[in-house]
């Protein structure tokens, strides 16, 4: 009679501790092997359990038997349902602690299955590392052939837009950009030499330094752009249909806008300080309020033109094509 519930405690024992009896048999030091989508990886229990050992991985040979681990195949590998690509770095992550991979396997990808292992320590530095590779990527300048080739993908019946986008740089010479916004862009230093800039919006564009010589700019929509130090030597701003270019507020602060056809041309409250407006066709001109000081105006022509409110201290006023009188700065 005393034999029986003895015999019954040993049976329900065995029958509790089944799913953990295996799992109790792993030492640190046995070597184990993985079958992970069809790739065999050979590896120990301490580097599974060692550095995460709150992982799947670790927990599948635990001796607390918190998880059972898989089936085997037929060579007695635990078999494993994810991709060996991804699942190379982990395993040489979990042996020496450092992150690495081949040019050619997708950080994300591993980072997917970190996230399935979970490889926390390895989960936070991918994090980390992708944040740093996107944060820059998406604002890296875009290059003449990335501009090129938005271009020559865009319908003409589509408006391309570039607002608020970084071309600081970009050797952007000769095309074609009628009609294209560049609101809020950053072209700083950009080289915009010959280009056909016609009704373009460059609303509060940074154009600081940016090369613009000889550039079409018939009826451009500058409100507020920062063009201070740019050379736009020999530009045309008229457009012969009468609509004027529109640069109100704009800072053309040591700006070299010499010989350029400006006719028409909104510059109200625009800082023109230092500007070399040599020899520029000015005629009916609108620079109220602007300030010119320092502003080299000579053989510039400003017949019609209104400067009331004008900033004119020290600003060079020689060889001028049409008397100072002749405008509308004193009528």
């Amino acid at each position: 009679m005393d034999n029986e519930p003895k015999e019954r405690d040993t049976g329900e024992d065995e029958a509790a501790s089944g799913s953990i009896s295996v799992a109790r048999s792993f030492a640190p030091n046995r070597w184990v092997k993985l079958n992970v989508g069809g790739q065999i990886y050979t590896t120990t229990i301490d580097t599974l359990v060692g550095r995460e050992p709150d992982s799947m991985l670790a927990r599948m040979f635990l001796q607390d038997g918190s998880m059972k681990p898989s089936e085997k195949d037929e060579q007695g590998a635990y078999l494993i349902d994810r991709s060996p690509r991804y699942f190379e770095p982990i395993i040489n992550y979990l042996r020496h602690g450092q992150f690495v991979c081949d040019a050619n396997v997708s950080v994300m990808g591993v980072l997917e299955e970190a996230r399935f292992f979970g490889i926390y320590s390895l989960i936070t530095h991918l994090e980390e590392r992708l944040g740093q590779q996107e944060e820059p990527q998406s604002d890296r300048p875009l290059t003449r052939m990335d501009v090129i080739k938005a271009i020559i993908q865009t319908s003409v019946i589509t408006e391309l837009r570039f607002q608020g986008v970084n071309l600081s740089g970009a050797d952007l010479r000769k095309l074609d950009f009628r009609n294209i916004n560049f609101k809020y862009a950053n072209m700083s230093h950009c080289n915009l030499s010959h280009t056909n800039l016609n009704y373009c919006c460059l609303e509060r564009a940074d154009l600081q330094y940016a090369n613009l010589e000889c550039a079409q700019l018939v009826s451009v929509r500058g409100l507020c752009a920062n063009m201070e130090g740019a050379n736009l030597r020999g530009c045309n701003f008229e457009d012969p249909t009468g609509v004027r270019t529109n640069l109100e507020g704009v800072n053309l602060k040591s700006a070299c806008l010499e010989s350029s056809n400006m006719a028409g041309v909104n510059l109200r409250v625009a800082n023109l300080k230092n500007a070399n407006m040599k020899n520029c066709n000015l005629r009916a001109a609108v620079l109220a309020g602007a300030d010119l000081e320092r502003c080299n105006l000579s053989g510039s022509d400003l017949q019609e033109a209104n400067l009331r409110g004008a900033n004119l201290k020290d600003a060079e006023l020689t060889l001028m094509v049409t008397p100072l009188h002749m405008s509308q700065a004193i009528r």
